[in-house]
């Protein structure tokens, strides 16, 4: 009654995870070290707050391209599946469609590696050929690349999720249409979109939570959106966003060196 009278309004519950405890990851962009010490924090973190449920560790994608360790990236992203600490939840980002791109079409190296593919590629041991031009060239890189994948790094590419619901967060790698219902949303823009959806002021069904926009610091809109990209793999730097039923709180973590 007295928040009626004097126009106070009353405060908001922050949105739910219906219980879970999550952790969401930005862009790792090959920085292995930079993952590492996130994760160390996280577990730090999961350990002290003693959920009454095994933790969500969701990471939002691109975790190729541009920095040094794209395949080692991927190969403690499979360890941490084995593990019992976490339920891990990989989804897609546009990067990934790249490298998969690649694989089966050649001619796309050439605009793969402008977009920091070269890195994935010595990663793997291959090496990007010299002649950007030379089709034949990349065929053979193509090939050689193909062969270099382990299964189990092709069946990672492969399986990657598109979109992640908890409770009434929304888990994606760039972002979602406006206007556009969750469940009619298109594979492409949830993984290119920029401008349209961070300059959008419209009230979408839930919070969503994604990479791919990489800015200084972590991009927190009350009640529409969060952003966790920081660039890594420029800055050595990784933002994750922890979430349970009492809200958000960012985590970050810190390579040694700056960059690559």
């Amino acid at each position: 009654m007295f928040s009626r009278l004097f126009g106070r309004k009353t405060p908001q519950a922050p949105p739910s995870t219906e219980g879970r405890l999550a952790y969401a990851v930005g862009d790792i962009h090959g920085r292995l070290d930079a993952f590492d010490a996130l994760l160390h924090v996280i577990a730090e973190d999961a350990l002290a707050s003693q959920p009454t449920q095994r933790p969500m560790l969701i990471l939002l994608g691109d975790y190729v391209d541009r920095g040094p360790a794209s395949a080692q990236v991927v190969e403690r992203i499979l360890k941490l599946t084995d593990e019992p600490a976490f339920e891990v939840r990989a989804l897609k980002g546009n990067h990934e469609e790249a490298l998969l791109q690649f694989r089966d079409e050649p001619g796309f190296g050439q605009t793969w590696v402008e977009h920091g593919g070269a890195a994935t590629l010595a990663s793997y041991g291959v090496q990007p050929p010299v002649t950007r031009t030379d089709p034949d060239a990349w065929e053979t890189a193509r090939v050689a690349f193909r062969d270099a994948l382990p299964a189990s790094h092709k069946a990672f590419y492969e399986g990657l999720e598109i979109m992640i619901t908890v409770g009434d967060y929304a888990f994606v790698h760039a972002g979602v249409r406006p206007g556009v219902p969750l469940d009619r949303q298109v594979e492409r823009d949830l993984l290119w979109i920029r401008a349209e959806f961070l300059q959008s002021t419209a009230k979408f069904e839930k919070v969503i939570v994604h990479g791919h926009t990489p800015m200084e610091e972590p991009q927190v809109v009350a009640g529409r959106r969060i952003g966790v990209d920081t660039g890594a793999y420029a800055t050595g730097l990784l933002t994750a966003v922890r979430l349970d039923d009492s809200g958000h709180r960012i985590l970050q973590g810190r390579a040694v060196r700056s960059a690559a």
